[in-house]
């Protein structure tokens, strides 16, 4: 019983947001707040957002009324209650986070909810401040949110060369990495390792983020923290599926690749390492995710990849050769969007879940493809392990020429599948669609525009542009 308890005291501990306010201070991320009049300032009601009151002498009193973030011990019927029909991570406010950890760590929740209270002084000694403003500091974060269209809160930075760095670090586990990566491995590097890693990524992320949707755990509040990112404020927080295909792709990398390119195996896994460790620590820099959302990611996917990899060559062979493998596999990740959007409301989560089951269909239908017509064949035993070529400009030249008319077609395929799908689901369910973005949020329209549309960039991704190379003479 002790064990269990001082589990739970850990965990709590790890929960606890003013741990992740404490880690963007040392980083020199700082809340950049306007002095003056603050009572008709009033934040949107978002997953990890809160409403600021200050009327005559009741924050004085009371201190910030800030949201509750569940602890470990809490009744999950009642995290779930509480939710009263709002969309996905829109939560009523309730109790001072005080209560979200015991008396430990007093005098930094202290200090830390003095300086980000609305209108007190920035945070910090800056440069020559202008009305409470440090005005050559003061950012933004670089994408509104996606569902409420909110553009965050302003912040300040003191370490640009920390702030680019834990911006890449989130980027790579954001669409346009995805979009690039993978991508650039099936046409420059090695199909076959692409399509393995591509199999993991679908199902890390489709179990993350209906993990997200079950459990229903709101970002951490702000304050304490500051929101350097809200493009994702409207998602849940556990686990983090940054920190799981952090986690997933580059060990997935190392697994696949070392044995079959000659490489010094240290290498790899300093790679691996600093990849998980820039993702998993950007996502606390940002604001969207407290230690404890990062390593449960971590876990989860390591967890996730003890399970699957074992089973990666069963699951290929069969997309290869069993004749009905693309009806199976277009009913099986369709049948799991389905599932997936009985969970919540509209989401952002629940669109990318959807793109990336229709991606991951479309990939698999075209290795299909290719091995029934003999395109793109697997290297035999004897030719491997393959030796890493000299980086010369030619070669890069040519992987470059290559990049940029594969993504030429994909973007073409997105922009024209989407152009179709949206208007026609719109027209063939009697739905307005004078509003595409109302329209989208509705599981008619939202499911078949993200399966199709993305399933066929998978599917063009992995067939028509390697075709179109060929033709090329650039294959």
């Amino acid at each position: 019983m002790k064990i269990i308890e001082k589990f739970v005291q850990v965990c709590n501990y790890l929960q606890d947001p003013y741990k992740v306010s404490w880690f963007q201070q040392i980083c020199g991320v700082e809340t950049a707040s306007l002095r003056g009049d603050q009572d008709e300032h009033e934040q949107h009601l978002c997953n990890g957002i809160n409403r600021f009151i200050e009327k005559g002498k009741q924050e004085e009193e009371d201190g910030p009324i800030v949201r509750h973030r569940p602890s470990i011990k809490s009744d999950i019927a009642k995290s779930l209650s509480s939710k009263n029909n709002l969309p996905n991570g829109v939560i009523n406010v309730c109790d001072h986070m005080k209560s979200c950890a015991g008396d430990s760590g007093s005098d930094l929740r202290k200090s830390t909810a003095d300086n980000h209270s609305f209108g007190s002084e920035t945070l910090g000694k800056g440069p020559e401040q202008s009305d409470g403003l440090t005005v050559d500091e003061k950012m933004k974060p670089l994408r509104r949110n996606s569902l409420t269209e909110e553009d965050g809160q302003a912040f300040s930075i003191k370490c640009k060369t920390l702030y680019f760095l834990f911006t890449l670090g989130t980027e790579l586990g954001n669409e346009l990495f995805y979009i690039s990566f993978f991508p650039f491995w099936i046409w420059n590097v090695d199909a076959y390792v692409a399509r393995r890693i591509i199999l993991i990524w679908v199902w890390v992320m489709y179990l993350g983020q209906c993990t997200k949707d079950i459990l229903r755990w709101p970002r951490p509040p702000s304050p304490p923290v500051v929101k350097v990112e809200v493009f994702y404020n409207s998602e849940y927080s556990m686990p983090s599926t940054h920190a799981m295909s952090g986690t997933a792709i580059p060990i997935s990398l190392l697994l696949l690749t070392y044995g079959r390119w000659q490489y010094p195996f240290i290498y790899g896994l300093l790679l691996a390492l600093c990849w998980c460790s820039l993702v998993c620590l950007s996502r606390i820099y940002m604001g969207m995710h407290t230690v404890l959302d990062v390593i449960v990611g971590v876990l989860y996917a390591v967890l996730i990849l003890i399970v699957f990899h074992p089973a990666l060559d069963f699951i290929d062979n069969f997309n290869l050769t069993y004749r009905y493998a693309p009806l199976i596999i277009i009913s099986l990740h369709l049948s799991m969007g389905l599932f997936s959007f009985t969970l919540d409301t509209w989401s952002t989560s629940r669109g990318d879940t959807a793109q990336i089951l229709g991606s991951g269909a479309g990939i698999a239908c075209a290795s299909h493809v290719n091995y029934r017509f003999g395109f793109m064949p697997d290297p035999t035993p004897d030719m491997l392990p393959f030796i890493p070529p000299s980086i010369t400009l030619g070669l890069l030249a040519k992987s470059l020429l290559k990049f940029c008319i594969g993504v030429v077609i994909v973007v073409l395929t997105r922009a024209v599948m989407k152009k179709i799908t949206i208007p026609l689901a719109c027209k063939i369910l009697h739905i307005p669609s004078d509003d595409l973005r109302k329209a989208r949020q509705r599981m008619e329209v939202e499911l078949p525009y993200r399966y199709i549309t993305y399933g066929t960039v998978g599917f063009s991704s992995l067939f028509l542009v390697p075709r179109v190379l060929y033709a090329l003479n650039l294959s």
